[in-house]
């Protein structure tokens, strides 16, 4: 489906902080950066607890609604030993997972997605393989904005659901902020029913901007 540019949200730098929570796992703090670099845009998230940390970034260049994926980088250790991976342009078919949240957040609300009739996403993971999703966006109830209240504050939200079509046993939930793409509220992650990673946001800051 092809939209209008003058319907997308132009990105906007900001940095903000989440509290991730995995079953299993101590809680950790998750720092994510949307920067402009000149003619192209990083997105930077990584986190550090006792036993582990990681970190994942990506550039990519925007034209209005197109999107392309220029750099991919993924690394993380626990207890010492990890892996880390490198993707080139010439590596991304479509676009790379950080790239493809940026792209979503900004798309959904502007594509009629439906549970009954889902559009789809398609992206590489951190090796270059395919992952492909379907999602669709949470109708709205009455006239108002929808609004979430998270520990940053409360916020307008675009709830959106994506399903893996490979294991339709798994449900990722997130709800974006519709004025800011890349910005997440909150995500939950379920695995045949069962909650098992739960991403809130806990401080927002623009970057030369106002909080919405």
């Amino acid at each position: 489906m092809t939209l209008a540019a003058e319907t997308l949200q132009d990105p906007q730098p900001f940095e903000a902080k989440y509290r991730l929570e995995v079953r299993g796992w101590p809680g950790a703090t998750i720092t994510h950066r949307l920067s402009n670099e000149g003619d192209h845009w990083l997105s930077d998230m990584r986190f550090s607890i006792t036993v582990a940390r990681g970190q994942e970034f990506s550039r990519f260049t925007l034209n209005d609604d197109d999107i392309e994926a220029l750099y991919f980088s993924s690394r993380y250790s626990v207890l010492g030993m990890g892996d880390s991976y490198q993707l080139n342009e010439s590596d991304i078919g479509s676009l790379d997972r950080q790239t493809a949240l940026f792209a979503l957040s900004r798309r959904a609300g502007n594509e009629n997605c439906t549970e009954s009739a889902p559009c789809e996403i398609e992206f590489v993971d951190q090796k270059g393989r395919d992952e492909h999703f379907q999602y669709y966006v949470h109708e709205k109830k009455g006239s108002e904005p929808t609004t979430i209240s998270v520990p940053a504050g409360e916020f307008e939200a675009l709830s959106v659901s994506l399903i893996d079509t490979e294991k339709p046993d798994r449900l990722l939930q997130i709800n974006f902020h519709p004025d800011w793409p890349g910005l997440i509220l909150s995500a939950v992650y379920q695995k045949e029913g069962r909650r098992e990673t739960q991403l809130t946001l806990t401080q927002f800051q623009p970057d030369g901007g106002s909080a919405p």
